[in-house]
C-alpha cells in the first residue's frame, strides 16, 4: 500500500472513530472516569480507541500502534521501531466534557521519528484535515471536494493560537513578549490545522504534551509547508523513550520572532523534566 491509498484509509478510520464519539457526545449522559494523571477518559475515549485499532490491524497489520488510552510497550521493544501508527482516540477530552465541541480524532504514521502522514478528524465540524510527506495537506468540510491547503502570510496583525484548557503564567509571559497579535483560544489539534491552513500563524505551546497529542497535526503542518519545533529550533521527534514532548512552536509562513521573545520571557528554565 502506498503513502496515498494509507492517508485515505487512514481519513475513513478517523471518520468512523469520529461517527462512534460523536454518537456518545450527543446523549444527555456519558461516563467519565478520571485517570492516575488527573485527566479526563470517557466512554467515547475508549470505544473511538476500540475501532482505531481494530481498523489499524486489518489495513496494516505490520504496524505497532502506539495510543493514549492503551499502555505503552517497553521502550527496550518500541526502540525497533521503524515505523508506527500514533493514535489519540480522542483529543479534547475536557472539551468533549464542557460540551464545548472542540475535540478531534487523531492519527499519525511515523517512519524512522518523522511524522510522514497525519490525519485530524473534527466530528461536530464534520471537517476533516489530512497530509502526508511529498504528497501535501488537504482540507474536507461534510461531504465536499477535498481541498489543497498550505501555510500563507496574512498581511495584517500576526494571529497567535493558544490552547483553551491549558494556558498558564508561562505561556502569558511568552505571549506578552511576541510583537503585537491578535491571539485565539482553540481546543484541541484543530490549532495545528489552523495553522497547516494559512487561518493562523503561530502556535506555542509551553504545557507538558504526549507524542499522541501532536503527531497527526504535526505531521498536517510539515505537509503544508509549516514547521513544527522545540524551543531549541529542531524539529520533534517521535517514538522517544520518553513520550513526552518538549515545549514546542507550529510556525507558518509568517516569520515570528518566537526565539526572542522566548528569550525575553526569562522562562526557561521552567521547562518540564524530560
Amino acid at each position: 500500500m502506498d503513502r496515498l491509498e494509507l492517508t485515505h484509509r487512514l481519513v475513513e478510520v478517523a471518520r468512523l472513530a469520529g461517527a462512534a464519539t460523536l454518537e456518545i457526545y450527543r446523549r444527555p449522559t456519558f461516563a467519565v472516569s478520571t485517570k492516575a494523571d488527573s485527566s479526563p477518559v470517557t466512554e467515547a475515549d475508549l470505544a473511538s480507541q476500540t475501532l482505531i485499532i481494530q481498523h489499524l490491524s486489518e489495513i496494516a497489520p505490520d504496524i505497532p500502534v502506539l495510543s493514549e488510552e492503551a499502555a505503552a510497550r517497553p521502550f527496550a521493544e518500541r526502540r525497533h521501531w521503524k515505523r508506527l501508527f500514533i493514535v489519540d482516540p480522542l483529543d479534547g477530552t475536557r472539551e468533549f466534557v464542557s460540551r464545548n465541541g472542540e475535540f478531534t480524532i487523531n492519527i499519525a504514521l511515523a517512519e524512522e521519528g518523522v511524522p510522514t502522514v497525519g490525519v485530524v478528524f473534527a466530528p461536530t465540524l464534520d471537517s476533516t484535515w489530512y497530509g502526508a510527506a511529498t504528497i501535501g495537506a488537504f482540507r474536507q468540510d461534510r461531504q465536499e471536494p477535498a481541498m489543497a491547503i498550505e501555510i500563507g502570510e496574512s498581511g495584517g496583525e500576526l494571529r497567535v493560537l493558544a490552547s483553551r484548557s491549558h494556558r498558564g503564567e508561562r505561556l502569558e509571559s511568552f505571549l506578552n513578549a511576541l510583537p503585537q497579535h491578535r491571539l485565539v483560544s482553540v481546543g484541541s489539534s484543530v490549532k495545528f490545522c489552523r495553522v497547516a491552513e494559512g487561518s493562523a500563524d503561530f502556535y506555542p505551546r509551553l504545557s507538558p504534551t504526549h507524542e499522541w497529542d501532536t503527531a497527526a497535526g504535526d505531521a498536517i503542518v510539515r505537509a503544508a509547508g509549516g514547521q513544527v519545533l522545540r524551543l531549541d529550533g529542531a524539529a520533534l521527534r517521535y517514538n522517544k523513550e520518553d513520550l513526552l514532548n518538549p515545549f514546542f512552536v507550529a510556525v507558518g509562513a509568517r516569520a515570528v520572532p518566537w526565539q526572542e521573545a522566548w528569550q525575553a520571557s526569562n522562562s526557561p528554565g521552567l521547562e518540564p523534566r524530560r
